[in-house]
Protein backbone atom coordinates (compact mmCIF):
# COMPACT_ATOMS: atom_id res chain seq x y z
CA UNK A 1 0.00 0.00 0.00
CA UNK A 2 1.34 3.45 -1.05
CA UNK A 3 0.30 6.55 1.04
CA UNK A 4 0.61 10.32 -0.98
CA UNK A 5 0.89 12.97 0.99
CA UNK A 6 1.45 16.55 -0.79
CA UNK A 7 0.69 19.76 0.11
CA UNK A 8 -0.69 22.98 -2.45
CA UNK A 9 0.23 26.61 -1.97
CA UNK A 10 -2.75 27.26 -3.82
CA UNK A 11 -4.82 29.81 -1.92
CA UNK A 12 -8.38 31.38 -3.52
CA UNK A 13 -8.56 35.00 -2.94
CA UNK A 14 -12.32 35.14 -3.14
CA UNK A 15 -11.61 38.93 -4.33
CA UNK A 16 -14.77 40.53 -4.57
CA UNK A 17 -14.56 44.52 -6.40
CA UNK A 18 -17.55 47.11 -5.76
CA UNK A 19 -17.86 49.92 -8.19
CA UNK A 20 -20.08 52.24 -6.76
CA UNK A 21 -21.24 54.92 -9.45
CA UNK A 22 -23.20 58.11 -9.10
CA UNK A 23 -26.05 56.51 -10.86
CA UNK A 24 -27.14 54.03 -13.11
CA UNK A 25 -26.96 54.81 -16.12
CA UNK A 26 -23.38 55.55 -16.01
CA UNK A 27 -22.73 51.89 -13.84
CA UNK A 28 -24.64 50.29 -16.95
CA UNK A 29 -22.11 52.06 -19.44
CA UNK A 30 -19.75 50.71 -17.19
CA UNK A 31 -20.93 47.12 -16.99
CA UNK A 32 -21.36 47.40 -21.40
CA UNK A 33 -17.45 48.40 -21.46
CA UNK A 34 -16.69 45.53 -19.01
CA UNK A 35 -18.58 43.20 -21.06
CA UNK A 36 -16.87 44.63 -24.84
CA UNK A 37 -13.41 43.88 -23.43
CA UNK A 38 -13.71 40.70 -22.16
CA UNK A 39 -15.68 39.65 -25.20
CA UNK A 40 -12.89 41.11 -27.72
CA UNK A 41 -10.21 39.27 -25.56
CA UNK A 42 -11.83 36.14 -25.40
CA UNK A 43 -11.56 36.39 -28.96
CA UNK A 44 -8.05 37.46 -29.14
CA UNK A 45 -6.63 34.37 -26.84
CA UNK A 46 -9.52 31.88 -28.00
CA UNK A 47 -7.94 32.24 -31.85
CA UNK A 48 -4.17 32.31 -30.17
CA UNK A 49 -3.83 36.21 -31.33
CA UNK A 50 -2.97 36.89 -28.06
CA UNK A 51 -0.93 34.20 -25.98
CA UNK A 52 -1.61 33.84 -21.90
CA UNK A 53 1.18 34.50 -19.52
CA UNK A 54 1.00 38.23 -18.78
CA UNK A 55 3.60 38.32 -21.33
CA UNK A 56 1.32 40.36 -24.37
CA UNK A 57 3.42 43.18 -25.28
CA UNK A 58 1.01 44.31 -28.10
CA UNK A 59 -2.45 45.07 -28.71
CA UNK A 60 -4.59 43.33 -31.53
CA UNK A 61 -6.08 45.91 -34.15
CA UNK A 62 -9.87 44.53 -33.24
CA UNK A 63 -8.68 44.78 -29.48
CA UNK A 64 -7.33 48.69 -30.39
CA UNK A 65 -10.57 49.29 -31.94
CA UNK A 66 -12.44 48.25 -28.79
CA UNK A 67 -10.46 50.12 -26.61
CA UNK A 68 -10.86 53.16 -28.84
CA UNK A 69 -14.98 52.94 -29.43
CA UNK A 70 -15.34 52.95 -24.81
CA UNK A 71 -12.63 55.25 -24.81
CA UNK A 72 -9.99 53.14 -22.36
CA UNK A 73 -6.93 54.32 -22.93
CA UNK A 74 -4.94 52.98 -19.81
CA UNK A 75 -5.13 48.73 -19.66
CA UNK A 76 -1.70 47.51 -20.89
CA UNK A 77 -1.58 44.81 -23.13
CA UNK A 78 -0.70 42.42 -20.92
CA UNK A 79 -3.44 43.06 -18.70
CA UNK A 80 -6.37 41.93 -21.22
CA UNK A 81 -5.54 38.40 -19.68
CA UNK A 82 -7.96 39.44 -16.70
CA UNK A 83 -10.75 39.81 -18.86
CA UNK A 84 -10.56 36.27 -19.66
CA UNK A 85 -10.15 34.66 -16.00
CA UNK A 86 -13.41 33.36 -14.73
CA UNK A 87 -14.47 36.39 -13.55
CA UNK A 88 -18.49 37.15 -12.47
CA UNK A 89 -19.69 40.94 -12.96
CA UNK A 90 -23.05 41.95 -11.71
CA UNK A 91 -24.91 45.21 -12.43
CA UNK A 92 -27.19 46.06 -9.58
CA UNK A 93 -28.37 49.40 -9.70
CA UNK A 94 -25.58 52.00 -9.26
CA UNK A 95 -23.22 49.23 -8.57
CA UNK A 96 -20.69 46.60 -10.39
CA UNK A 97 -19.86 43.83 -8.27
CA UNK A 98 -17.12 41.72 -9.51
CA UNK A 99 -16.49 38.51 -7.70
CA UNK A 100 -13.41 35.86 -8.58
CA UNK A 101 -10.87 33.72 -6.90
CA UNK A 102 -7.81 35.96 -8.98
CA UNK A 103 -6.40 38.51 -6.85
CA UNK A 104 -4.61 39.99 -10.51
CA UNK A 105 -7.42 42.55 -11.31
CA UNK A 106 -5.82 45.81 -11.89
CA UNK A 107 -8.10 46.20 -15.63
CA UNK A 108 -10.83 46.14 -13.63
CA UNK A 109 -10.14 48.55 -11.66
CA UNK A 110 -8.61 50.64 -14.11
CA UNK A 111 -12.11 50.52 -15.98
CA UNK A 112 -14.38 51.09 -12.74
CA UNK A 113 -12.49 54.45 -11.88
CA UNK A 114 -11.98 55.66 -15.19
CA UNK A 115 -15.99 55.23 -15.75
CA UNK A 116 -16.01 56.88 -12.33
CA UNK A 117 -16.58 54.71 -9.61
CA UNK A 118 -15.46 54.81 -6.30
CA UNK A 119 -14.27 51.16 -5.96
CA UNK A 120 -14.16 48.76 -2.71
CA UNK A 121 -11.86 45.38 -2.71
CA UNK A 122 -11.51 42.81 -0.32
CA UNK A 123 -11.66 39.44 0.26
CA UNK A 124 -15.07 37.34 1.53
CA UNK A 125 -13.13 35.28 3.58
CA UNK A 126 -12.41 38.41 5.72
CA UNK A 127 -15.54 39.86 5.28
CA UNK A 128 -18.25 37.35 4.91
CA UNK A 129 -20.84 39.63 5.94
CA UNK A 130 -20.00 42.35 3.25
CA UNK A 131 -20.00 39.93 0.70
CA UNK A 132 -23.44 38.35 1.32
CA UNK A 133 -25.41 40.40 -1.36
CA UNK A 134 -25.64 37.28 -3.40
CA UNK A 135 -22.50 37.43 -5.65
CA UNK A 136 -19.85 36.33 -3.21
Amino acid sequence: MKIWQGYGSEHSANLVMIGHFKDVTTATKAKETIDRLSEQASEDFGAGDIETGGSTSRYTKAMMEVLETVKIYDVNPSELEQFVYDTHVHLKGDQIRITTDESDVAAFMKVLIDKGARVEVFCAHDYPDAAIDGEA
